[in-house]
């Protein structure tokens, strides 16, 4: 019989698994198929990347809030270190394979059009300025949440330091989150009429906000445990309306209803609340989400971050071979192939790379338990430990 707690690594796993079938789907048609090879789920794929950052929230922030909730000490030092082993390898390994080819092959198909400074990528600050079609572009996101986990902590201990209440804190989530808002407004206006332009849709300032929702998950769980234990009981009916919700808003993207700008300024915080409701049916035991078994999907979360950060450049690269040998790339023959090509590059990575990594991070500085979750399982503490 599974446990709550394995029931809900369960749910995480499926939105995780979407979450990257969502942006493989779109980088397919973006870089391989230039076509709308899969539809309007496709063409929505981009969304894929908000549904991580909803979840990065949640979970970094139930890593920092659930110890001060306790009253108990919060390491900063740990924290970065488990950051930095769990994020840095596989990037810093991409990124040496994006600076060799630049070296060795200049025209490379998997260079794009140009590049950001190198201190930029070793400093994830290349997303400011960042243009479509750049040098390793798709690492915006991580570069987001690179600077998240290096404000997040830093604020809620300073908060923590001055109160003990959990007032100021959902004013300052709120407060932030309305920053979001107006900082797309603003970019909207001077940059350009479109809800994806280059200065709205990789700017920290304009993207960050998507990382509080999940956030409020966490600060819901652990300083107001009744009102969530209560939410948590109605899963299947979260699940639902968090699913019509994010189709709603896609679809409001998609049509830029009811206007570009209000598309633009509200839609992105709208496709994260969605997507925190969703988190939110995840984390009920009671959900579909964590009843049914989809094979394939707690592996794929797994390898998740290294397929995220391999599968681009193996689009790339393979690209001109479909053209050289007349292959059709919307075929399900090609599709199957190529994304089984990037997948597998990507646990390559995971095996090779993330793993040693994670058992020294797991051997230097092993998560901490809490006493009330010493019935759970080993595996689940392991789940959500690779997962953190």
């Amino acid at each position: 019989m599974i446990s709550p707690d394995t029931a809900r690594l369960r749910g995480l796993d499926l939105l995780r698994a979407a979450a990257i079938l969502l942006v493989l789907m779109s980088h397919y048609q973006g870089f391989v198929s230039h076509a709308e090879t899969f539809g309007v789920i496709g063409a929505s794929g981009w969304a894929g990347v908000d549904l991580f950052f909803v979840l990065s929230g949640y979970l970094i922030g139930n890593q920092i809030l659930a110890p001060i909730a306790r009253g108990q000490e919060f390491s900063l030092k740990v924290f970065f270190a488990r950051r930095l082993l769990r994020t840095l390898p596989n990037y810093y390994v991409v990124l040496a394979v994006y600076l060799l080819v630049a070296q060795l092959f200049p025209h490379s198909a998997i260079l794009g059009k140009s590049t950001s400074s190198i201190w930029q990528f070793l400093t994830f600050t290349q997303n400011f300025g960042l243009a479509y079609g750049q040098t390793f572009s798709h690492s915006w996101s991580l570069c987001i949440e690179e600077q998240f986990y290096v404000v997040m902590p830093l604020v809620v201990l300073a908060l923590a330091r001055w109160t003990r209440s959990a007032r100021p804190a959902w004013c300052l989530l709120g407060a932030a989150i309305l920053a979001g808002i107006a900082a797309r407004s603003y970019a909207w206006l001077v940059f350009g009429h479109n809800a994806h332009a280059a200065e709205v849709y990789y700017s920290s300032f304009c993207r960050s906000d998507e990382l509080l929702f999940g956030v409020a998950i966490a600060m819901l769980r652990n300083f107001h445990a009744d009102q969530f234990a209560r939410l948590t009981r109605h899963g299947n009916v979260l699940l639902v309306v968090g699913l019509s919700m994010a189709v709603a808003v896609l679809a409001c993207f998609a049509n830029e209803m009811p206007t570009p700008f209000l598309v633009s300024a509200l839609g992105y915080s709208l496709v994260a609340a969605s997507f925190a409701v969703l988190t939110c049916a995840a984390l009920s035991p009671n959900c579909l989400l964590n009843r049914i078994w989809v094979p394939g999907a707690s592996s794929l979360a797994l390898w998740s971050y290294a397929i995220y950060l391999a599968h681009k450049p193996i689009f790339m690269l393979l690209n001109p071979w479909c053209e050289r040998l007349g292959v059709d790339p919307e075929s399900p023959l090609c599709i199957l192939v190529i994304v089984a090509i990037a997948s597998l590059g990507g646990w390559v990575l995971f095996r090779l790379v993330e793993t040693p990594f994670m058992n020294l991070r797991a051997r230097w500085y092993p998560a901490a338990v809490r006493s009330q979750d010493a019935v759970r399982s080993s595996s689940a503490v392991k789940q959500e430990a690779l997962r953190a």
